[in-house]
């Protein structure tokens, strides 16, 4: 039966990218989970620590909200506001560190940091993309269209450019999150060990999401080289 075929070449490009996420993802979730039961010396919430950090990092305009979920805390630039989960108000290492590194987007924002900004300018095509480039390659195929196939690659290729602008926007924001912790005098010492580790596990979901991406965008490139007959 055609439609349970699977191509072997997509799992040479597929798995990689799936054994990484799924690390990514075990990984920040144990991590968390571990320096969420590590309270801070100062006994500072997450909240406290958002007020401290915007009190000395010029961050006074940026508004602090509340959204349902684990671990679903982000910057939205456009409100000017962090929104934090219930995972991180609490007192933790683990909760602090969040909370600052979402106020190291509002610093870049702030300060017009160049990769933020180009993130946030090509979200509209990504979103387009995303959906129509995967369609206008499969009727390319199906339809024997070479050139609409390769025009959904290049629109579905946005999906990994996004991706990877994304690495040092989220690494900057976890740079910025440790100085600020240091100089606000929050964390100290092992604290800010574990700091680290807890935004570093969290990097690597987004290291994962970029190496899928770019995996896909060169699984579809190999069907259009080549790499699959056309007969198959």
């Amino acid at each position: 039966m055609p439609f349970l075929y699977i191509d072997p070449m997509y799992l040479v490009f597929a798995i990689p990218g799936l054994i990484l996420a799924l690390w990514a993802q075990f990984k920040v979730k144990g991590t968390f989970a571990r320096f969420a039961q590590v309270p801070t010396s100062g006994h500072v919430s997450g909240i406290d620590a958002a007020k401290m950090i915007m009190r000395d990092n010029g961050l006074a305009h940026v508004d602090v909200r509340g959204t349902h979920g684990q671990l679903t805390d982000h910057y939205d630039p456009r409100s000017k506001a962090i929104f934090l989960s219930d995972s991180s108000v609490q007192n933790s290492v683990a909760s602090v560190a969040v909370v600052a590194h979402e106020l190291g987007h509002a610093e870049q924002d702030a300060q017009n940091y160049g990769p933020l900004k180009l993130r946030g300018a090509i979200v509209p095509a990504v979103q387009v993309g995303g959906w129509v480039g995967p369609a206008l390659f499969m009727l390319g195929l199906i339809i024997g269209v070479t050139q609409l196939a390769w025009l959904g690659l290049i629109a579905f290729t946005l999906t990994a450019v996004f991706s990877l602008v994304t690495l040092p926007v989220e690494f900057d924001a976890s740079k910025r999150a440790l100085r600020m912790l240091d100089n606000s005098h929050i964390l100290a010492g092992d604290e800010l060990i574990g700091a680290k580790k807890v935004l570093d596990a969290a990097a690597l979901t987004y290291v994962a999401a970029a190496v899928q991406s770019v995996l896909t965008v060169l699984y579809y490139a190999s069907i259009l080289g080549g790499g699959r007959r056309s007969n198959d």
